[in-house]
C-alpha cells in the first residue's frame, strides 16, 4: 500500500531526473552506468520516501543516495576484482591491473615539469624542491636562514605558477581544481 504522500513524492523525484542524470554522468562518465545509477537512486528514494524529512532540501537528499549509492557500488566493485593470495606474505592482489603504462608520455610528463621547474625563480624553485625532497617547513626556514611564513609562501606561489603552466595535464587526467586557488 502507498503511503498517503506517494504520488507527490514520485512527481517530486521526476521533477529531479534531470539533475540526477547529470550528477550520474559526472560520477560514472558512462552513459549506461549513469542510467544504472539514476535507477538505483530513483528505486532507493521510493523505498526509503518515510526517512525524507518534509521541509529539507530533497535535490540535496537524493543527490546523497546517489553519491552513497556510487561509492558503495566502487567498493563492491573493487572487492569483486580482489582475490586474496594465500601463500606465505597473504596481500591482496587486483585482478583487472596488467595494464601497460604509456612511458612515451610519462617522459613529456617529466620532462615538462622539469622545465617548468627549472624556469621557475630561484628562491622559489630552492624552496620548492625542498619542500619536495621532504623538508618540513620549519626545516626548510632554518636552512636558508628565512620565516617559516616565507617558506610557506613560496612553496604556495611555486605550486600555484606549475599548476598554471602544467594546467593541460590537470585537465587531462581530471583535476578540475581552478588555476586561481
Amino acid at each position: 500500500m502507498l503511503h498517503p504522500i506517494a504520488i507527490p513524492f514520485e512527481s517530486m523525484v521526476q521533477k529531479e531526473i534531470s539533475s540526477l542524470r547529470s550528477l550520474a554522468m559526472q560520477l560514472t562518465r558512462n552513459i549506461e552506468d549513469a542510467n544504472d545509477l539514476v535507477q538505483d537512486t530513483v528505486l532507493k528514494a521510493l523505498r526509503y520516501q518515510d526517512k525524507f524529512t518534509e521541509g529539507t532540501n530533497f535535490k540535496g537528499w537524493l543527490f546523497t543516495i546517489m553519491k552513497n549509492s556510487f561509492i558503495n557500488n566502487y567498493r563492491r566493485m573493487v572487492k569483486r576484482n580482489t582475490f586474496l593470495d594465500a601463500t606465505d606474505n597473504t596481500y591482496f592482489l587486483d585482478i583487472p591491473t596488467h595494464k601497460t603504462e604509456n612511458q612515451g608520455e610519462l617522459n613529456f610528463i617529466r620532462k615538462d615539469l622539469e622545465v617548468a621547474i627549472k624556469a621557475l625563480p630561484t628562491d622559489l624553485k630552492v624552496t620548492f624542491m625542498l619542500n619536495i625532497e621532504g623538508f618540513k617547513y620549519h626545516e626548510i626556514a632554518d636552512e636558508l636562514n628565512i620565516p617559516i611564513g616565507t617558506v610557506k609562501t613560496r612553496i604556495f606561489v611555486a605550486k600555484r605558477i606549475l599548476r598554471k603552466k602544467l594546467s593541460v595535464y590537470g585537465a587531462a587526467f581530471g583535476y578540475n581544481k581552478s588555476i586561481n586557488e
